[in-house]
């Protein structure tokens, strides 16, 4: 491969595997913060055992997330200095508040709250969880903040060769942002959702403390309802945003490659031939793509041909379309998971309502492996949404040939070996990582075993009341 090939291969790489742990780290904090504010208003000291459990989990994800997070900044002064200084005056500054403010705001917190237990009233110890919950959000809006702005650059000016930030507020009112920051809360709520439920099915699969299991089992189950339920309707604005944001994108996720007529069909599969631009095999839905798009019946999709034409007219000769393929396919995967995840919450729920969901095995097992689901979605959603952009690294404004760092200065070797040295390192925390979860969730609750009973009746389990009764 080229300077440029190896250099977006390890990006791609850190940047899919430090985005494993973002999302559970953010739905986590909220899911915890929840139990223990039951805890201080019940009293019920399975909550505060359960936040305490699922603590160490999020503590983990978290430590993992800023090790991996860190190396994403070097690979700006590495890999794309040319980026760097072009745009730096823009992009630097949502990520140095997200460091100094959200970051510095949740790393104290967790401080607060990991050794608070025996210092600070139950109240204050809730507080902290939640601080570190409001910290982790702000985090992601600001680095979200400067990935907007990529997709949709606004406010600002070239000036002498770089660009140049003119109005802030224009950044931060970037209608770009404003899709996708909602789209990716949601589905860090979810993943923590789903994160919790994979694990409660394992643990009641165990029979092992099945009285705080069944009680996380169930309130994560609640949050992804109602989440896997809201990043759908939310997701679906971000696209229909793409019509007129980035037409290549939306067109290349669709394989679309001549402009529709006024009804355009959603494919649902496709066999696609980039080379000759065209797909020998589809199976379609009529119209469900406009009606995606436009939320009516009538509506032109832009087809990848047409752009591309007026791309060359407004651009200059150049290839401005984006890997079809896959496109395409990560955005059907992270549809498939999405709606995955939407279908088991909800016969989740069902079960509870019925009160069977304890005699389900194979469905807890089934809900066992789910764990891989938001995972799945997460990277192929960042997939779709990066890949879908080339060959723009800023879209309309600067090509990611023209970001990566000069070859004198970094040689295709020296992104090789670093890209080798980084994948040991990330392997190596890996294993640690999954090594501390099995420690982790093999032991359970830290609790006394007289208290974690073993009820039938799934209501009890839920709305345990007093002391340090469980129901």
């Amino acid at each position: 491969m080229t300077q440029l090939g190896w250099a977006e291969l390890q990006f791609g790489v850190t940047t899919v595997f430090h985005y494993f742990f973002v999302p559970v780290t953010i739905g986590l904090s909220f899911l915890i913060a929840i139990m223990e504010t039951v805890y201080v208003r019940t009293k019920d000291t399975v909550y505060r055992d359960m936040a305490k459990f699922w603590g160490h989990l999020f503590l983990i994800n978290f430590a993992v997330g800023v090790v991996t997070g860190l190396l994403q900044e070097f690979q700006f002064g590495l890999d794309w200095a040319n980026y760097s200084k072009y745009v730096g005056d823009i992009f630097g500054a949502p990520l140095a508040i997200e460091a100094l403010a959200a970051f510095f705001l949740e790393s104290t917190f967790i401080g607060a709250w990991t050794f608070g237990w025996d210092r600070l009233s139950a109240r204050a110890h809730a507080v902290t969880i939640w601080l570190v919950a409001l910290g982790t959000t702000l985090s992601a809006f600001w680095i979200l903040t400067a990935n907007a702005w990529m997709q949709e650059p606004v406010g600002y000016a070239l000036h002498n060769g770089q660009a140049v930030m003119t109005s802030f507020s224009a950044v931060l009112a970037n209608p770009q942002l404003w899709v996708e920051f909602p789209h990716t809360e949601l589905a860090a709520l979810l993943s923590g959702a789903f994160f919790m439920m994979a694990i409660s099915s394992y643990q009641l699969l165990r029979k092992k403390n099945v009285t705080a299991f069944a009680r996380s089992f169930k309130i994560s189950t609640i949050v992804a309802v109602i989440t896997s339920v809201l990043v759908i309707f939310v997701g679906d604005s971000q696209a229909a945003h793409l019509v007129q944001a980035q037409p290549m994108k939306l067109a290349a996720a669709e394989s679309l490659w001549n402009t529709s007529s006024v009804h355009a069909p959603w494919s649902v599969v496709a066999v696609i031939d980039a080379k000759n631009h065209t797909d020998p095999f589809q199976i379609q839905i009529p119209e469900l793509l406009t009606i995606l798009a436009y939320k009516k019946l009538s509506g032109r999709i832009q087809g990848i041909n047409q752009v591309q034409s007026q791309m060359v007219h407004q651009y200059g000769p150049g290839n401005y379309i984006p890997p079809v393929a896959i496109t395409f396919y990560s955005f059907r995967i992270m549809i498939f998971a999405g709606t995955a995840m939407l279908l088991l919450a909800y016969y989740a729920l069902y079960l509870f309502r019925k009160n069977r969901f304890l005699e389900r095995r194979v469905f807890l097992k089934i809900m066992s492996w789910s764990i891989a689901l938001p995972y799945l979605a997460n990277s192929m959603g960042w997939i779709m949404t990066e890949v879908g952009r080339q060959p723009w690294v800023v879209y309309g404004l600067q090509l990611t040939k023209d970001g990566v760092s000069p070859l004198a200065s970094v040689p295709s070797l020296d992104i090789e070996l670093s890209l080798l040295a980084f994948s040991l390192f990330y392997g190596a925390i890996a294993y640690a990582a999954v090594h501390l979860w099995k420690k982790v969730i093999g032991r359970g609750l830290d609790a006394d075993p007289e208290r974690i009973k073993d009820p039938s009746d799934v209501d009890s389990l839920f709305l345990g009341t007093g002391g340090d009764a469980a129901g």
